[in-house]
């Protein structure tokens, strides 16, 4: 076998949270041996202009790779070329349904069936709430399929300072997941000092 860059496919559709994908794409694109190829949904081009500003090519420039979302034949439609993991990141309800059923309509919910049947990562960043029911049960089908289901909750240990700094840790968490070197991440390190001895004693 020849050696062959890390690939990660990125897709990102029209729920509310664009950045999310914008920047695990910059992200990807500063990684050495690591080959983007990005699927960006109709609806996702309306946030992208609404949360971003952002065109859709402008976006696209990010990638090493583009497909576009009616192009059934790409090469991530098949199982047959190699991946390394796919992240859709925000990720629809609409989308969230479609992979759970299987609905390979778009190449999005193609792409993510393929992660799934190879049994490759899949991560999604699902953004709703609050959950409704069928929002819950289709989580849970993902799951029980071996996908990852990840909300970009933000945490607060780190002491975020902005919007950006709290993106940027749902990426770094992305990046754990797919198992990609990452040094920049904030650790958790445990307790700061002081606060244990506080602590009721055993």
């Amino acid at each position: 076998m020849t050696d062959r860059p890390r690939r990660i496919v990125v897709a990102i559709t029209g729920a509310t949270g664009a950045t999310y994908g914008v920047q695990l794409l910059k992200r990807l694109h500063a990684t050495p041996g690591v080959e983007t190829h990005l699927v960006i949904s109709d609806a996702a081009s309306l946030t992208l202009h609404q949360e971003l500003g952002l065109q859709r090519r402008d976006a696209e420039a990010l990638a090493h790779v583009v497909h576009r979302n009616r192009d059934i034949g790409a090469t991530i439609a098949s199982g047959s070329f190699p991946t390394d993991g796919m992240v859709i990141a925000p990720c629809s309800m609409k989308t969230l349904a479609a992979v759970a059923h299987g609905l390979s309509d778009n190449l999005v919910t193609r792409a993510a069936d393929v992660i799934l049947k190879e049994r490759r990562r899949l991560v999604l960043m699902v953004r709703e709430t609050p959950f409704n029911l069928a929002h819950l049960r289709n989580m849970t089908a993902v799951t029980e399929m071996g996908g990852i289901v990840f909300p970009p909750l933000p945490s607060f240990y780190h002491r975020p300072a902005s919007i950006a700094d709290m993106v940027e840790h749902s990426v770094d968490r992305v990046l754990d997941l797919l198992g990609i070197e990452n040094a920049q991440a904030a650790r958790w390190g445990g307790m700061k000092g002081g606060l244990k001895d506080d602590l009721p004693a055993d």
